[in-house]
Formats: C-alpha cells, structure tokens, sequence
C-alpha cells in the first residue's frame, strides 16, 4: 500500500525532518501542536496541523488515543513518531496498527524485545553476539545482586533494565558502595519507568561509544549504514557524534557493523535502528543496545552515505524492497554533529529560556542547521532543552572540524543562552582533535573545557580596541554605513 498522507507524532525538528522528506515523496503530510507550540515552524509548514491542546506532556505529545483519533479524523494512512516521547512505545505501535494505520518503525515485538535490556541481553546470547560480563538474571534481592557484582569483579555498573538516558544507573568501585547503589538504582528506576529490575555489568574504564545505523525491509533485506562515533557525553547524554569514527580500522569498523547487521537480521527486524557497542581500549567490543527508532544523530550518517534514511523508513513502512544493496553503500568524508541546548555550561549547565531574537543562518557549504525554532519564538522549560543540530560535512575530519567551529558563530540563537562556545571549546581540544575520545572526555578534561578566563593584558587590549573605535565613531559624525553592522546595531540581548 502506498502511503499519501503521514501525521508526524512529534514536535520540533524531526517533524520538519520527516515533512521534508515526504514532500520530496509527494506525500502530504499532517502534524500535531500543543497550544504552547502553535507558532513553532512544524505547526506552520505542514500541508495541515492539528491541535492537541493545552496539559501536561499525557495529554497532548503522549495522549495515544488522542493521536490516533487524529490521524483517523484527517485521513492519515500512517503515523511517523519521530524520536522521544512515542518513538519505542511498543503499546502505541501496536494501537496504531490495530487501527489499520502504518506505524513507521519496528513491529511492537522487537520494540519490546530491544528495549528490555535483560531481555535483549538474553535473546542475543543465543546468536553469539559479544556481551560485557555480567549479571541479568531474575533474582533481584540485593543480596544476591551483591553477590553477583562481587564474582564479576569491581569496578561494577549497576543499570535499569528498562531505563535509559542514564537514570536509575550507578557506577560501583568497591564492595562498600554496593548496597546503598543498588537499592539507590532500583529506587530510581522504579520512578522512572515503573520497573526496579536491574542488571549489573562489568564496568569498562574509558570505553568508547560505537553505533551502527541499520535499515531492514520486509523481503530479508538487513543492511548497515556504517558507525558513529558517540564517546562525547556529559550525564550520558550525547552531545558531538562523528562519522566515520576516528581511529579505528577498517577491519574493526566492517566487523563491528557486521555484528550490528546479525542482530538485525536475527530478530528479524524492521525498518530503521541503531545497535551501540562498548569499545574497550583493547580493542574488544561489546553489544550495549538497541534503539528502534531513528537516532537524533543520523544526519551525520546521511552527509557521509548520501542516503535518505527517512525515505527509506517510509519505503519500508510501505512494504517497498529496500533500493540498495550492501555493497551501493560508502562511507565519503568526515560528518559532524553539534546539538545546541539552551542551558548555560559556564553555570553549572542551568536551563536558559526565553525569546529568540535571531538564530543564525551557516553559510558555508555542505553545513545544515535541523532547528524546530524561528526568530521570535519563545524557548520554555516543558520540553528537552535542544534547540537544534548543526550538521557539517567536510571532506576530511580536519576540515569538518574548522567548519564547524566556524559555523557555531553563525547560528546565533541570541536571546538565550547556549552550549555553543563549549561545543567549541570540546571541538579546539587537543585530545578530540587527535580523536582520542571516550565516554569520560568530558570530566576527564573539565578543566581545560572551562571559559578561559581573560589576563590583564587580554583586558587591556580590549578596552583599547573599543577606545579607538569609539573615537573613529565620534570622529565621523556617526557610524557610517560601512561600519553598521548586526553587532554596532544589537541591543538588550544576552547570548
């Protein structure tokens, strides 16, 4: 059946992600707005958008049946959720498809199966697939847990089956610590997902984070998209992806995507997704997760592949033979990913909200910004804090590197404070610039991702600077046109 209409179940950026593709599709396409978003450009630029209307997150992004009677109402064939909120709700996807809708991913049973980490752990044991030494077994008396972590061997890593996003997680360095993390891990994670099963893991010290982008059709066709390098996190929450990942072989890399490739196809999966390794310093590498859904980060892998991963979810959802086959697929030139947050990192990383004056607009070639944002929209606190990808390709990593730093000064985003000068300050490092990065870059080098704090001298020399303009401005009668520029123009913003 081919699809003519998808409702975009989500918000921001990705819903102008996916309105993007499908159009190109000649797809129409209908999206949905609570009533604090009505001006964002994903309620402003589809062919229709709906609203949901005004309540917490339950009753408008996360309302199921309010979705669906939407999607019905308008005549949608099929719904695209996104990433976040209904993305890997297996309970939504099967509503969705009782109610004679396409859902655009994975069948509710792998969504379930992917996102038990004790489940998948087990299920992926049977086809051999590379696993860090541990325990997920159904015994969850602390007693027994503390046993276990003791016969794996400290330092331990304590984790939410069903969590993510680093909640209801602890790192234990000695028998000590074990009891009050483990209860402290079931606590959180019972808040946090209704569920206080735990898994406890051998803890890999400075490991890397390596993905691999998946797409599988309904015709037995399971293929990779290459790697991502994810290491640069702060409170596991990535924050710079890169593509190719820097350092690693070429045998390495085709093995670990290989594996990748038999998860997929021995569960038999569809659509798009992403399998994420461990990457020990030595080399050996082990099967973390899997997320079914499209990652925040794939444009990175689009820049590199010059494939269309959305329209390739869409082909699928629609039962279409994948156009590619493994070999059609290379990886040309290095993709880096920046996701700008509205949060203040020289301030202990405290939210920012407000007005956008203006955002920015990159300039340089093969550089986009994926933003959910327009000047004047405003910036609250119900949402996640991103406020938009900056996407650059070069064609070697050097080259994405300069660009991209140089980019981040053209999106602007004045009004509210961003990340933008720490992204930058992570991207000058030495270490990311040799590619020598893993999980713990950041803590690991907070000190040099400081603000530099300016000299005397520095002083000095900027108080000159803006002495001698002043006087060639007094000097003039004013400034003259060749001097006006957005910067001697801007008033009461702070960035």
């Amino acid at each position: 059946m081919k699809i003519r209409k998808i409702l975009v179940a989500n918000r921001g950026e990705i819903a102008l992600r996916v309105i993007k593709t499908a159009k190109e599709m000649g797809i129409k396409v209908a999206t949905v707005y609570a009533e604090d978003d009505k001006n964002l450009p994903h309620a402003l630029f589809s062919d229709e958008a709906h609203s949901l209307g005004l309540g917490a997150l339950s009753e408008t992004y996360l309302n199921k049946k309010k979705l669906i009677d939407i999607a019905k109402a308008c005549g949608a064939d099929a719904i695209h959720p996104g990433y976040g909120f209904l993305s890997e709700n297996a309970e939504f996807a099967e509503m969705v498809e009782k109610n004679k809708i396409i859902f655009i991913g994975p069948t509710a049973e792998s969504i379930v199966l992917m996102g038990d980490k004790i489940g998948s752990k087990k299920a992926l044991e049977k086809i051999n697939v590379p696993m860090i030494p541990g325990y997920h077994g159904d015994d969850q008396t602390v007693a027994h847990l503390a046993k276990k972590a003791k016969e794996i061997g400290f330092p331990v890593l304590i984790k939410a089956s069903a969590g993510g996003g680093g909640k209801g997680m602890r790192i234990v360095h000695q028998e000590s610590e074990l009891e009050e993390s483990i209860t402290g891990a079931q606590s959180e994670a019972l808040k946090s997902f209704s569920n206080d099963k735990v898994l406890i893991e051998k803890y890999v010290v400075n490991p890397r984070h390596i993905e691999v982008q998946l797409m599988s059709d309904t015709h037995g066709n399971h293929l990779h998209f290459f790697e991502r390098e994810c290491s640069i996190q702060r409170r596991y929450q990535k924050i710079i992806e890169e593509t190719p990942a820097p350092n690693l072989s070429s045998e390495l890399r085709l093995k670990i995507c290989e594996t990748a490739v038999m998860i997929s196809s021995g569960i038999n999966y569809r659509g798009a997704g992403t399998v994420e390794f461990i990457l020990a310093p030595d080399g050996k590498y082990y099967f973390l997760e899997m997320n079914t859904r499209l990652q925040v980060e794939h444009p990175v892998t689009e820049m590199v592949t010059g494939h269309d991963l959305v329209r390739y979810q869409i082909m699928v959802a629609q039962g279409d033979k994948l156009p590619v086959a493994q070999k059609d697929i290379k990886q040309r030139g290095q993709a880096i990913e920046c996701r700008i947050y509205a949060e203040d990192p020289d301030q202990n990383f405290m939210p920012s909200i407000g007005k956008i004056e203006r955002i920015g607009t990159p300039t340089l070639r093969d550089v986009r910004l994926d933003c959910g944002f327009l000047d004047g929209t405003e910036v609250g606190v119900n949402y996640d804090p991103m406020l938009a990808k900056l996407v650059v390709w070069g064609e070697d990593r050097k080259l994405a590197i300069s660009k991209t730093i140089y980019s981040l000064d053209e999106v602007l985003f004045l009004g509210v404070k961003t990340n933008r000068d720490y992204l930058k300050r992570i991207l000058g490092h030495q270490s990311f610039i040799a590619g020598n990065t893993h999980t713990h870059f950041i803590p690991d080098h907070k000190s040099d991702l400081e603000p530099r704090k300016l000299s005397d001298e520095d002083m000095a020399c900027m108080v000159a600077a803006l002495s001698f303009g002043a006087r060639r401005e007094v000097k003039s009668g004013g400034a003259s046109e060749s001097l006006k520029t957005p910067w001697t123009q801007l008033t009461q913003f702070r960035n």
